[in-house]
């Protein structure tokens, strides 16, 4: 029996991936079984299993497959080294501008699998954990870069300018973090929503430049 090559099995996952992406599109992920990855990717029961030996073993793999096409951390850390502490308020408008690009470009689609991953998450923490297990540095949720560089460079920007902010580093953060997921969800709502009241808003553009705005105003105390 000839030996199958890497690139082979390479092709054969992501083809199992790309199934299973278009499965996510179509129903929650709470509700997936393997047989709707099975019957999507048109391979038989046993094909599928001579690569993945369960549901969240492929789930894991396309989380690492979205997470890696859309790191930030090269042009997070580009902003924040060009940026001295004395154009700190610069800096924070260039990373919500880039969170606001980045948005747009990464689109609707896979911002829905995120949505749906974080359902996941309320509905069955167990199993997320045990996702997150498989993911390695590799398939780190880009928020994680946000937070490490942010924190650092928040920190030093405080200590220069001797600021007072009403809120600690860490509050300021928990604050970037909940608020990107929550513009995040408008974003999704509105393109995806008929209603002429919220079509074409939620704009990331707009609502990451509130963001900026805020972080400034909560250093400058």
């Amino acid at each position: 029996m000839p030996r199958v090559s890497e690139e082979y099995i390479k092709n054969k996952r992501n083809e199992i991936l790309d199934a299973a992406f278009r499965v996510c599109l179509k129903k929650p992920i709470t509700s997936i079984v393997m047989k709707d990855v099975i019957d999507e990717a048109g391979f038989s029961h046993g094909v599928i299993y001579k690569y993945y030996s369960d549901l969240d073993e492929v789930m894991a793999d396309l989380v690492i497959r979205i997470n890696s096409e859309n790191r930030i951390d090269g042009e997070l850390q580009e902003i924040l080294k060009d940026r001295s502490t004395k154009e700190w308020e610069d800096a924070i408008r260039e990373v919500c501008e880039l969170l606001a690009k980045r948005m747009r470009s990464v689109g609707t689609d896979v911002l829905k699998v995120s949505l749906y991953c974080d359902n996941l998450a309320i509905s069955n923490p167990e199993r997320v954990e045990k996702i997150k297990a498989k993911l390695g540095d590799e398939g780190q949720s880009p928020l994680v870069y946000l937070v490490a560089g942010m924190h650092e460079y928040l920190g030093k920007v405080i200590k220069k300018e001797k600021f007072h902010p009403v809120k600690s580093v860490d509050e300021i953060i928990e604050f970037m973090i909940v608020t990107f997921h929550g513009i995040q969800s408008g974003f999704v709502l509105s393109g995806c929503l008929s209603e002429e009241d919220l079509n074409g808003k939620y704009t990331p553009e707009t609502m990451f430049s509130c963001l900026a705005d805020s972080v400034i105003m909560m250093l400058k105390g």
